[in-house]
C-alpha cells in the first residue's frame, strides 16, 4: 500500500495497542475484530473500513476521532482545512474529516459525506464514548437509531439517545453531508 495516511494509520493502531499492553489476540477478543484482520492492518495490506476502525477504538476506549486524530500526531489549536486528515472507507466511500485540531479536547468536530445510496453501521459500543448531535450540513440522511427512524435534511439537528445500533443511510441521488458533534465529557 503506497497511501502514506493508511501507513500511518497502521503504525498508529499498532502503537496504540502497545501502549495498551494488548496482545493481538486480546485486542482480537476486547473488538471482535480478527487477529488475521488486525495483523493485516497493522501490515498496511489493508484499509479498514469505518466499521471496523469503530471496533478498535472502542477497544482502545477512545472515539474513532481520537484515534484519527493521533494518525497526524499533531498538538495545535488550530485546524487549517488542508491539515485536516481525510479518511474514505473502501467499501462505501464514505469521507471523514477529522476538523478538529487534535490538541487535547472533550470536544470533536467530524464533517462527513456518504455517497449516495452508501450505508454505514456502527455498534451501540462506539457511541458509549461520548454524547453525539448530528448537524446536516447538505442532501437527506436517513439514520435509524435503533428501531427509530430519523430523517434529516439540511439544517436540521438531532441529538442521539441511548447507545443503540445506528445506521447512516444516503437514500438520495446525490452525497449528504453532515457534522458530528461528539462531547467526551457527556458520558
Amino acid at each position: 500500500m503506497d497511501d502514506p495516511f493508511a501507513l500511518a494509520l497502521a503504525s498508529t493502531i499498532q502503537a496504540v495497542r502497545a501502549e495498551r499492553d494488548l496482545s493481538v489476540a486480546a485486542l482480537a477478543s476486547s473488538s471482535g475484530v480478527s487477529r488475521a484482520m488486525i495483523g493485516k492492518i497493522e501490515r498496511g495490506e489493508v484499509q479498514p473500513t469505518a466499521a471496523l476502525l469503530a471496533k478498535l477504538a472502542v477497544a482502545f476506549g477512545i472515539t474513532l476521532s481520537g484515534l484519527l486524530a493521533r494518525v497526524e500526531g499533531q498538538h495545535e489549536r488550530v485546524a487549517r482545512r488542508a491539515d485536516q486528515p481525510v479518511w474514505k472507507d473502501p467499501e462505501q466511500g464514505y469521507l471523514r474529516r477529522a476538523v478538529s485540531p487534535p490538541a487535547a479536547s472533550s470536544i470533536e468536530l467530524v464533517e462527513a459525506e456518504l455517497p449516495p445510496g452508501a450505508e454505514v453501521t456502527y455498534q451501540p459500543e462506539i457511541f458509549r464514548l461520548a454524547d453525539q448531535q448530528i448537524w446536516m450540513l447538505s442532501g437527506h440522511l436517513r439514520f435509524i437509531e435503533g428501531e427509530q427512524v430519523h430523517e434529516l435534511d439540511a439544517g436540521d439537528c438531532l441529538q442521539l439517545g441511548p447507545p443503540a445500533v445506528c445506521t447512516f443511510v444516503n437514500p438520495g441521488e446525490s452525497p449528504c453531508r453532515y457534522l458530528v458533534v461528539l462531547n467526551k465529557s457527556g458520558r
